[in-house]
């Protein structure tokens, strides 16, 4: 059997700038992981079994190199598109497609289901393909399997920057510049999947960061859970009628991503600290201009009581509830950030850094497979 994994993540700052060509944020990976473990069936009836929904099992079969579901509903839409794509890959390589067994784990929802917003369908959606990369013996590194995860993931929604996908790939902190995605959803009409793999795509910038040592990171948990999609839509109501303060506010964002990360080089934390706070206001003034309720009364607490104790906080990722983050000097009594929020019914997420060593899957390492 193979198994990968692949963990979760959080936004840092640069949320809703990043969804635009080339505009950056920064996010970090964490240590909650999706689990992907595949096995070759002994049957001509491959399954899919996920506790991640619910402990469903979806059921499928070979009709030449199609791969044909026996349910037309099924809530499995990340993983079999990372399938898709992936196999895709495989056969560019000439690879015979097989039949196996699929079975999802995922410590990125609470065991009652509660969504804490950390990138389950980018987590799932990467761990696939990572274990199917080795399940067909194929040479990626992490680039190539970026693209890949990216391409299923955005077949499937259409929409969004693919941060949380790269941050599952490459670990740890990284700064990340979206891609043009209409530039790929119009390649991928006509360019062979290896080709495409293979091109630069544009707008498209990675780069890990060294946090300073001491910077130490707070995730609370607000206890209501957000519909990304659904904010992101009143975004693009509010840039579609006013776009000189749109425009204005992917400026700004985009200078204070840039400062930031000139902070992660000089290894300053007040500088980094500076900035989360700068952020924070960006995201309320684009919240109020919008309509849209990015910063909640329950984020705005969890912020304040972190700056009452030298931290600075604001919302990760769309806002509307989920997570809060916290910078804050490891030296600092953030013990007691963690006391008042849970006075105040904010969850700590007691969640750390994931960082991922630079693995290149190779051919001969995974021959043969049994």
């Amino acid at each position: 059997m193979i198994t990968e994994k692949a963990p979760g993540k959080l936004y840092i700052a640069g949320e809703y700038a990043v969804v635009e060509n080339g505009y950056p944020a920064i996010l970090v990976a964490l240590d909650q992981f999706v689990t992907c473990s595949i096995s070759e069936s002994a049957k001509e009836m491959g399954q899919i079994i996920s506790r991640q929904y619910n402990n469903d099992q979806l059921s499928w079969r070979r009709m030449g190199d199609e791969m044909v579901v026996d349910k037309r509903d099924n809530p499995f839409s990340y993983i079999l598109s990372a399938i898709r794509v992936t196999e895709e890959y495989a056969r560019s390589y000439s690879r015979a497609l097989r039949i196996f067994d699929l079975h999802i784990d995922s410590q990125l929802d609470s065991q009652s289901g509660r969504k804490y917003g950390l990138g389950s369908s980018a987590a799932v959606t990467v761990a696939t393909v990572k274990a199917l990369c080795r399940f067909y013996n194929l040479p990626v590194n992490k680039d190539q399997i970026f693209k890949l995860a990216a391409i299923a993931h955005f077949e499937v929604q259409g929409n969004g920057s693919l941060g949380d996908v790269a941050a599952s790939v490459y670990g740890g902190w990284i700064s990340y510049h979206s891609f043009d995605r209409q530039w790929l959803a119009q390649q991928r009409q006509y360019l062979d999947i290896h080709s495409l793999i293979d091109l630069p795509w544009p707008d498209l910038k990675i780069e890990s960061l060294k946090a300073p040592k001491n910077l130490e990171l707070l995730i609370g948990w607000t206890g209501k859970p957000a519909s990304t999609s659904q904010l992101v839509d009143k975004i693009s109501l509010f840039k579609a009628r006013q776009q000189a303060e749109y425009r204005k506010f992917l400026d700004e964002s985009k200078a204070c991503i840039q400062r930031m990360v000139e902070g992660f080089h000089m290894q300053d934390l007040e500088k980094i600290k500076q900035e989360i706070r700068y952020n924070r206001e960006l995201l309320k003034q684009l919240g109020t201009n919008s309509g849209v309720d990015i910063e909640t009364p329950v984020l705005n607490d969890l912020c304040q009581i972190a700056e009452e104790f030298g931290g600075a906080a604001k919302t990760s990722g769309a806002g509307g509830g989920d997570c809060g983050i916290v910078a804050i000097d490891s030296s600092a009594d953030f013990k007691s950030v963690l006391k008042s929020w849970a006075k105040n019914h904010i969850e700590q997420l007691p969640l750390n850094v994931h960082f991922i060593k630079d693995a290149k899957y190779k051919v001969e390492e995974y021959l043969p497979i049994n």
